[in-house]
């Protein structure tokens, strides 16, 4: 799998004093429009006062519209003198496949998703067969995954939770942090590939080239439904629209990870040699433990 995310990138954004050096990008989809990239501009990119960013070649600067953006070169313009241009520290989780395990711990969440839900919330697909309560290639999301509760539990993110079941046994476990989707689909959520922007009506924003045909449609009104006490959480799903944009746009990109292992190859090997070994092995045995025990 692919160690960065830049080489299909066709859109790149430099500090215009280091024009020959991007400081990151995104392979553009239709979603995005010249709003939304300035915003997403504003999580990756830090500078010691305001700025614009031009079209390299245009004679006006980019403002905030919601006509598409253009592939291209965008450059950042300090607007004083000897102004500085940087990129932030903040880094994405380092985030694996987070197929909700069938244990005690987990039972509720995925009973009270599909039940909420039906569907395949990112592509719209009903589950034709849930009266039965078949579920075959439908899957439990969780927004914030478990393998990194204790971050989940430092931030207060359970201060948002509004809904508990009475066999939930932590807000992280909450159906308000679950959506219902293709298994598929959840692989491409897990991976970062795109994300569901809250702030732009759940507007659904691909960051890869857009296979399912999901870029630009929206989340699905039957997870989010205002008048439901089960609604999905906008905090979190702003949160996991961070960490995408954090991992597509920033630098070179975060690694693409690896998630199939057929039967009897060197999983943990495969992980440990590979790109950010150490914490995506940290975070596939917190994904095990914490599925079985609750952070404390």
């Amino acid at each position: 799998m692919p160690e960065n995310r830049s080489q299909l990138r066709n859109v790149h954004f430099y500090d215009v004093s280091r024009p020959e050096y991007p400081l990151g990008g995104l392979y553009l989809n239709p979603s995005v429009s010249a709003r939304k990239f300035l915003r997403m501009l504003h999580i990756v990119v830090r500078t010691s006062c305001p700025y614009r960013v031009w079209s390299r070649g245009s004679d006006t600067p980019l403002i905030p519209t919601d006509e598409p953006l253009v592939p291209g070169q965008y450059d950042i313009v300090c607007d004083s003198p000897g102004g500085t241009i940087w990129l932030t520290d903040e880094r994405c989780i380092a985030r694996t496949y987070s197929r909700t395990v069938s244990t005690r711990r987990n039972r509720r969440f995925r009973e009270e998703v599909r039940k909420r839900d039906g569907k395949c919330v990112i592509t719209g697909v009903v589950n034709p067969v849930a009266f039965i309560d078949e579920w075959t290639s439908f899957e439990a999301a969780h927004i914030f995954p478990l393998s990194h509760e204790e971050l989940f539990t430092n931030l207060n993110y359970a201060r948002y939770v509004t809904y508990m079941s009475e066999e939930t046994d932590t807000e992280i476990n909450t159906c308000q942090n679950g959506l219902l989707m293709r298994s598929h689909i959840h692989k491409q959520f897990d991976s970062f590939s795109f994300s569901i922007d809250p702030d732009d009506d759940y507007k659904i924003t691909c960051f890869r080239v857009d296979i399912d045909g999901i870029d630009g449609r929206f989340l699905d009104p039957v997870c989010r439904d205002a008048t439901d006490d089960r609604k999905v959480v906008d905090k979190f799903l702003r949160w996991h629209f961070r960490q995408t944009v954090l991992a597509n746009m920033k630098g070179a990109g975060e690694p693409i990870f690896e998630f199939d292992f057929p039967d009897g190859s060197d999983m943990v090997g495969e992980i440990l040699s590979g790109p950010r070994g150490a914490d995506r092995m940290e975070a596939e045995l917190f994904s095990r433990l914490n599925s079985v025990y609750p952070v404390s």
